[in-house]
């Protein structure tokens, strides 16, 4: 077990709350950004896609803080979000100009990669509405102690836009602290935010770090590792630390068949805090969180299509046989 302490489900609107942006996916299929003529839209974003799966797969009750520019892109991004049954009354809507000189909306045009060609993320997300959030914008303390939050997730994504926007996670994960809401934040490293250098916030649980033992001052420590064969086929697994167990390995998956790797990490991230929420052990929830990984890229997109059904199967060794 680990030392979590976590609030009363009872006393608590949500079990989850993601503070992070959210953008607008365009996915041009097995073709390219450069050629295609057609492209699938989805919402996405690291932060995000946490509190959408452990809505939509494991059923828990999580809300977004976001900012998104008042546009039909805007509502369009709405939209997407509401299909994957996430809150978003904590949505800051931003007046848009009509151009789009102060504020947008962030786009991700992401090629899925296959065989010798690597996945390919090309984002458009200058002077978004969730890059100009600032401290004060959000009423943290009514958030966390009026109604509630069970758990708050952020990460090096969203505090890589800004100077206000980690600010902005120093911001919550304070007040979050206060009301003795769990913290996670998935460090997240992108080189085209050159995040490196931020300075992590205080965090329960911490994902995404290269050496999961370096960091005492977290009752959880945790990350996927993975070995890159080719776009489609990766050798993957799992690895989490805690003061109490020691180093935990979850089993590899060696010569993993992908599909859409994007938002894996995110999938791993949800599948281990929904243990963690749920009292498991903490070898239980790296388990679902490295077969709930798994399971994300066998299908299109940044966001799981998975069930909690499936990711528990897959954590206990079911195989792909078919089932009827």
């Amino acid at each position: 077990m680990t030392s979590l302490r976590l609030r009363d489900a009872d006393s608590c609107r949500y079990d989850l709350v993601s503070l992070g942006e959210v953008m607008l996916r365009l996915d041009p299929g097995e073709g390219r950004v450069r050629t295609t003529r057609t492209f699938r839209v989805s919402e996405g974003g690291g932060e995000y896609n946490v509190a959408r799966a452990l809505r939509r797969v494991f059923g828990l009750r999580t809300a977004i803080v976001t900012a998104l520019a008042d546009n039909e892109v805007g509502r369009l991004v709405e939209d997407c979000m509401l299909t994957g049954g996430v809150d978003t009354s904590l949505v800051r809507w931003v007046p848009y100009d009509g151009v789009g000189r102060a504020v947008r909306n962030g786009l991700n045009f992401t090629e899925r990669g296959f065989g010798v060609r690597g996945a390919l993320g090309v984002s458009d997300r200058g002077h978004s509405a969730a890059s100009q959030m600032k401290p004060g914008d959000v009423d943290w303390d009514h958030l966390f102690g009026a109604e509630g939050v069970r758990w708050l997730h952020t990460g090096g994504i969203f505090a890589g836009l800004s100077a206000s926007s980690a600010a902005v996670v120093a911001e919550a994960t304070a007040a979050a602290r206060r009301y003795g809401t769990v913290v996670s934040y998935d460090v997240n490293y992108r080189p085209s935010l050159d995040n490196s250098d931020i300075s992590l916030p205080m965090a329960d649980v911490l994902l995404g770090v290269r050496d999961v033992r370096k960091h005492p001052d977290s009752v959880v420590v945790a990350t996927t590792s993975r070995r890159v064969v080719s776009a489609s086929r990766n050798d993957f697994g799992a690895v989490a630390w805690s003061p109490s167990t020691g180093m935990l390995k979850a089993a590899d998956r060696p010569g993993l068949e992908v599909l859409d790797r994007v938002g894996s990490g995110d999938s791993f991230a949800s599948g281990l805090i929904f243990g963690l929420l749920s009292g498991y052990p903490l070898q239980v929830a790296l388990e679902y969180g490295a077969a709930h990984g798994a399971l994300t890229m066998t299908t299109p997109g940044d966001t799981s299509m998975a069930t909690a059904a499936e990711v528990v199967a897959l954590a206990e060794g079911a195989g792909a046989s078919v089932r009827r």
